[in-house]
């Protein structure tokens, strides 16, 4: 059994309601995926972005928009700042769209950018963009989008491993992390 402190449980308790929000039959955008740069290119530097759910990632000088590091999983996929990116098995490889609306977005905002061709840093999965209906561009890795979440703190945090049996861990590669983290 895992302690839990209040605020901990309260945003565990508001995620499992929003998963709830999460199973909208509406895409939220329509939109095209777009080839990914090569990772042999050099990594530009993205402006500050706010995400569909409100929460604003101010990626350093000369930063990636994805990266690679290592964690309990092994290695995976994170944003500019460091958080964990995760698959939504509830969207479709290719559509365009994300199936993450409203009150999922709050617990899984949706990693953007700034343009439809976001620089990375050694990530082999094919990375290109969706048009939200916000107009913001979120990157998806292998046609599929790409969420945070929101109780994952600290760079390296992979709480939202496997919640619902439907959020997942991304290897570099773009595959699905199955596995299970000692670390939660």
């Amino acid at each position: 059994m895992y302690k839990h402190s209040w605020p901990t449980l309260a945003v565990v308790v508001l995620a499992a309601a929003a998963l709830g929000g999460c199973s909208s039959t509406t895409p939220g955008t329509g939109g095209t995926s777009s080839a990914a740069p090569s990772t042999s290119q050099a990594t530009t530097a993205a402006p500050a972005t706010t995400s569909p759910g409100g929460s604003t990632t101010e990626p350093m000088a000369g930063s990636a928009v994805l990266k690679t590091a290592t964690s309990s999983l092994g290695s995976i996929v994170v944003d500019a700042a460091g958080k964990t990116v995760y698959y939504f098995d509830k969207d479709t490889a290719g559509s365009g769209a994300s199936a993450c609306n409203g009150a999922c977005l709050a617990a899984w905002p949706a990693v953007v950018a700034p343009s439809d061709a976001p620089a990375v840093d050694g990530v082999t999965a094919t990375v290109g963009t969706i048009t939200r209906n916000d107009g913001t561009k979120q990157v998806t890795l292998n046609g599929l989008p790409i969420y945070t979440y929101t109780p994952d703190a600290n760079a390296g945090d992979v709480k939202g491993q496997g919640f619902g049996g439907i959020w997942w861990v991304i290897a570099p590669d773009g595959d699905k992390v199955t596995g299970t983290s000692s670390g939660y």
